[in-house]
This record gives structure tokens, C-alpha cells and sequence, in this order.
């Protein structure tokens, strides 16, 4: 019967995928089988900007546009040559989650109805260090993407002032991701802090662009940096990953000399596999090449000796040192007069 299970070679290991005709993307029908195979299609760089790495799983029992949930705990029924590592949420509670040992891990992923891939940004083996900046380019409403550009182009020229190099995907959808591969020698509170001190330089050089304002009330029709992205714990939709919309949008690494001609709905899983199979994988060099994040380290310090205060968390972290009050500006109580 065509539904019935079809077993695939992967890492060295034989998987069952159950119903692999099962629709997964309507817009052009891609089915389970088809998700399948564009993971083996790019396997070699998507392992080379995921191996290793925890995983939280975004699940999606009926296809993409359907009932979804995220899934960091790994189910005691999993097989038993799945690698796990155990992650923490911000108030410390543990979880044995997934790790990208493999293709074949991402494919029993898959088969259970995983369509997101967010990846923590450290490998399993050394979860004290943050080896990934992640520059989150990201539209406020009535933001173009055009803007989006110009935006991801400043953080570009701004990391090579500071001998810094960064390697840029699209999200899936309409923003701009720039990741910069580091030495693993900072945990995420440094990366985080470097993030918040980046977005406030390039904020400072192109306020009429860019904002690097926590409150959305406050951000206007502006590029927001989300430095946020970086927080400990935090994870971000892995590159080469699928996005969970029924046109099967990837999140695609991409050369700089692409941006101005970049069209993030057409990268999708149909089309993917053509640009991996002409030798395109962008990220290849900046990964073999990790950096140091001293430069953006010293901005950070520039700001706190000025006296600046640390940029808002998210709501699910504790109260952290030197952090400004954590409410919208409108909702502040206002000083008696």
C-alpha cells in the first residue's frame, strides 16, 4: 500500500518512516517522504551548522498549517542509539533533549511529525561555552524587506570593523539572521551582552533604521536587532531547517554578494537542494574559522563604564543584575509630581 511504511539508509542506520505520503506542506503537496529527502540532500551542511547541537523540536502531528507544539523532552519510547543531553529552561528545570548527533536524528525527528528544528547555540559536549552569535535582523510592522537589507548590510560592515566576519540565512520568513561562528570561550551571558552592545552601536549610527529598543511601543517602523536571541537557554530556527509553513520555507544560508537579490519565500524545500548540490554551502569558511568576541566585548564594557544600564530580559528570566525596570514605558508609574 502507498502509505505503508518505507525504510530509508541514514548515518549508517535503517529508519522506518511511517506514512510517508502523508502531506506535510499543501501548497504544493510535499509529503512526509519528501521532507525526508531534502534532509538527506543537504545533510552535509546542514550537520556541518548543526552537529552536536540540542534541539527543541516543533511538532506538527497533522502537517504545517495544522495543531502544533513544542517538544524539548525527548519520549521515553525513542529508540535506544537516540543521543540526548540534558538542557535547562531559565528557572533551572532539566530536560533530556535531542542532539543533532546525526542525519538520522533529524530524521526520526521528522517522522514524528517534526517540521522546526531550534537549535541551542552550543554543541552537547561543552554546554558552558556559546560558540554562536546570532544577529536576529528582525522587521517591526511596516518594515520592508528592502530595509531588512540595508539593515543586515550595517551589520556586515560593522563586524568588519572589528575584524569580525558574519554569515547571514534568512529565517524562513522575512527577516535576516547573521551568525557569527566564536572561539568557545564565553558563556551565553557574554555572547548576550556583546548582542545588546552591537545593537545599541548600529541603533546609534542609524536611528531612522534600526532600533534596538525592547518594547515594541517604542520600536516605530524600525529594523529591530533582538539581542535577546542570545539570552542562556535561549534557541533560534536552526539553518537549513524548514520552516513550518505549507510552502516549505527554509531557513537559508546565503553569500553576501545574494542580498540584494535574495527572495526567502522562493527558498523553499523544493528549491534548496539545487543550491547545495551546485557547492553552495555559505557558511563552510566562517565555521572552520571561529572568532573571538573581544571586540564586541569591549563595546559592552565602553557602555557600562558610561554608565548604561543592561537591556531588558525576557519575561521567563529571573530579575538580573543592573537591568532597568522590566515594563513597558506606557505602563510605568509615573513620578509623583
Amino acid at each position: 500500500m502507498a502509505n505503508e511504511a518505507q525504510e530509508i539508509e541514514a548515518a549508517g542506520r535503517t529508519l522506518a518512516v511511517s506514512s510517508p505520503s502523508k502531506v506535510y506542506f499543501s501548497e504544493r503537496g510535499e509529503t512526509k517522504l519528501d521532507l525526508v529527502r531534502y534532509y538527506l540532500a543537504v545533510e552535509e551542511p546542514l550537520m556541518r551548522a548543526l552537529g552536536g547541537r540540542p534541539i527543541l523540536m516543533e511538532r506538527y502531528p497533522e502537517g504545517a498549517g495544522g495543531p502544533s507544539f513544542f517538544q524539548k523532552r525527548v519520549p521515553k519510547n525513542a529508540p535506544g542509539w537516540l543521543e540526548t543531553t540534558t538542557v535547562e529552561t531559565p528557572n533551572g528545570t532539566p530536560s533530556q533533549a535531542l542532539v543533532a548527533a546525526d542525519v538520522a536524528h533529524i530524521l526520526w525527528a521528522v517522522n514524528i511529525g517534526c517540521l522546526g528544528f531550534h537549535v541551542w547555540p552550543y554543541l552537547a559536549a561543552d554546554p558552558e561555552h556559546a560558540d554562536e552569535l546570532r544577529i536576529d535582523v528582525d522587521p517591526s510592522p511596516g518594515v520592508t524587506f528592502d530595509m531588512v537589507r540595508e539593515a543586515a548590510a550595517l551589520v556586515r560592515e560593522f563586524l568588519a570593523e572589528h575584524g569580525m566576519q558574519g554569515a547571514p540565512k534568512t529565517t524562513g520568513r522575512n527577516g535576516i539572521h547573521v551568525y557569527v561562528r566564536l572561539l568557545a570561550e564565553q558563556d551565553s551571558y557574554a555572547v548576550r551582552a556583546a548582542a545588546v552592545a552591537l545593537a545599541r552601536e548600529l541603533e546609534r549610527r542609524r536611528p531612522d533604521l534600526i532600533t534596538a529598543a525592547w518594547w515594541k511601543e517604542e520600536r516605530g517602523t524600525r529594523v529591530f536587532i533582538d539581542f535577546n536571541q542570545n539570552a542562556p537557554h535561549k534557541t533560534v530556527l536552526g539553518a537549513w531547517s524548514v520552516r513550518p509553513r505549507v510552502g516549505g520555507q527554509v531557513s537559508t544560508p546565503f553569500r553576501w554578494d545574494e542580498l540584494d537579490t535574495i527572495v526567502p519565500d522562493e527558498l523553499t524545500l523544493a528549491t534548496v537542494p539545487d543550491r547545495v548540490s551546485a557547492g553552495r554551502d555559505p557558511w563552510e569558511a566562517t565555521i572552520a574559522a571561529p572568532q573571538s568576541l573581544e571586540p564586541l566585548l569591549e563595546l559592552h564594557r565602553r557602555d557600562m563604564d558610561a554608565g548604561m544600564m543592561d537591556a531588558p530580559w525576557p519575561p521567563v528570566y529571573p530579575k538580573m543584575p543592573n537591568e532597568p525596570a522590566r515594563v513597558a514605558p506606557s505602563r510605568a508609574r509615573k513620578p509623583e509630581a
